[in-house]
């Protein structure tokens, strides 16, 4: 009897799957519940478990092919078998082999039955098996230096392409960290992933690879006087300055597919340009109160909430505050009409290596610090571990993309429909600033840019927005009740 994996339905608005990587091949035994294959959609990468015990007949749907929701993946059967009893030939011929040697062992018996012959060889071995000894070394030792140098760079080569280390388990592999790894001739069996959940990354590959590479080369079997200096490795490569450089990438001169996220971040990226005039805003504002009122908590939030506590949820909190105030900022459009929620769904760009995703932060509006702390650092980890559900990725009314995590002092991010603007926070960094009073004073500024579809919202209510999250940030006056700790 056999059973069909068919492609469920991973959310309401996902119609079809492609399929990125098989986790299991015809033949292989398969649990209850065991992933088989991982299935990208345009909303979330998923792993799909069989629904039965057994084993895998056929695989109907190829690595990098879309199906519709509903159609068979593959077809599983009860399987079954006897294990060889092979093993036990082995054992019968080594028992049969070991009588000849016995019997050898015999002719030597009878020979010293006469006993003037046997005591006379003993007299003459002795001096025989001396002689032979002494300059045996002498005449051994010189090819054993000479082969010293040649088997060492052997084992100094072979040590960084297997890594000592096994790699459990089966971590999302991206298909272009897969494609790296095949163009390098990197096995990624032999990888130990430094990602979160032990996720294989493109570094990862890259260390392998070079490591492999840089080995052979560089090997100088020159003297052997000192065994231990046969490899030398090259310096790492750097600038004129002497600042060391950046890892030149693999993918150069290369050509891969786009991947189904890419694609479908691609298509809204244009869709949204096109279907909308898109205009940022950028105020500047002084976060120093925030950040002192960070530094004196940090600890104790730290103990009590189990979260870091970074800027991110302050930018929030007071995005969302602001939100509120107008409304407009938070709206969409729906035909000739302007919809404006009674909620604040405030989606969190992360960064991940199959593409940008946003996951939500549900019914932001009210929520402590704490709260939002807990569920941005929650929602970021499940991101890049590939473990949200589709609809945590839908439903957001505002985006708050915080490309300051990256070194950049502010950029001008890009509105996704349906929603009608996004937030980008920079980088905060100290700097000197002229205050009232025409004094100077080192103080820790940061940019806000508001991207925002200029259809609906002026850049009067923009500048408005920005000014009530300025004043609140400015201010740093989070209570007791807004830190919720």
């Amino acid at each position: 009897m056999s059973t069909n994996v068919n492609l469920p339905a991973l959310g309401e608005s996902v119609t079809e799957g492609t399929v990125t990587r098989w986790l299991k091949k015809v033949g292989d035994t398969v649990a209850v519940d065991e992933p088989i294959v991982e299935v990208s959609t345009d909303k979330v990468d998923t792993e799909i478990p069989s629904p039965v015990a057994g084993v895998i007949e056929e695989i109907f749907v190829q690595e990098d092919q879309t199906i519709e929701v509903g159609a068979p993946l593959a077809r599983i059967g009860e399987g079954g078998g006897a294990a060889p009893a092979a093993p036990a030939a082995p054992v019968a011929e080594a028992a049969v082999v070991e009588p000849p040697v016995a019997e050898a062992a015999q002719p030597v018996a009878p020979t010293p039955a006469t006993p003037a012959p046997v005591a006379e060889p003993v007299v003459h071995a002795e001096p025989v098996v001396a002689t032979p000894v002494a300059p045996e070394p002498l005449v051994a030792a010189p090819p054993v230096v000479a082969a010293a140098p040649v088997a060492e760079p052997v084992a100094t080569v072979a040590a960084p392409v297997v890594p000592a280390t096994p790699r459990f388990g089966s971590p999302y592999v991206s298909p272009i960290v897969r494609k790296l790894a095949h163009d390098r001739g990197v096995d990624l069996n032999g990888i130990v992933g430094t990602g979160i959940g032990g996720r294989i990354r493109k570094e990862d590959v890259l260390s392998a690879a070079n490591a492999a590479e840089v080995a052979t080369p560089v090997v100088v079997a020159s003297a052997p006087v000192s065994a231990p200096t046969v490899a030398t490795v090259l310096p790492a490569a750097s600038s004129p300055s002497g600042a060391p450089s950046a890892p030149v990438s693999a993918l150069r001169g290369t050509r891969v597919p786009m991947s189904r996220l890419r694609k479908v971040i691609a298509e809204r990226a244009v869709q949204s340009m096109v279907s909308t005039a898109q205009l940022t805003t950028v105020v500047e504002v002084d976060v120093t109160a925030v950040s002192q009122l960070r530094d004196s908590i940090k600890a104790d939030f730290l103990a009590a909430t189990g979260h870091k506590l970074t800027f991110l949820p302050f930018f929030v909190k007071a995005a969302v505050e602001a939100l509120q105030a107008y409304p407009i900022i938070n709206s969409t459009v729906q035909g000739d009409d302007i919809v404006y929620p009674s909620f604040e769904n405030v989606s969190i760009a992360v960064d991940t290596e199959r593409g940008l995703l946003t996951p939500v932060v549900q019914n932001a509006g009210g929520k402590s610090i704490a709260t939002l702390s807990g569920e941005i650092a929650d929602l970021a980890a499940r991101t890049r571990d590939n473990k949200l559900t589709p609809d945590e990725l839908q439903g957001g009314t505002f985006t708050v993309t915080n490309t300051g995590s990256r070194g950049a002092l502010f950029d001008t991010p890009v509105v996704f429909l349906p929603q009608s603007a996004i937030l980008g926070l920079g980088l905060v960094v100290k700097r000197p600033v002229v205050l009232a009073g025409d004094s100077i004073a080192i103080r820790s500024m940061v940019y806000l840019a508001l991207s925002y579809d200029h259809r609906i919202v002026d850049g009067a209510d923009a500048a408005r927005f920005l000014g009530v999250m300025k004043s609140r940030l400015e201010a740093g006056a989070f209570s007791a009740a807004d830190l919720g700790y």
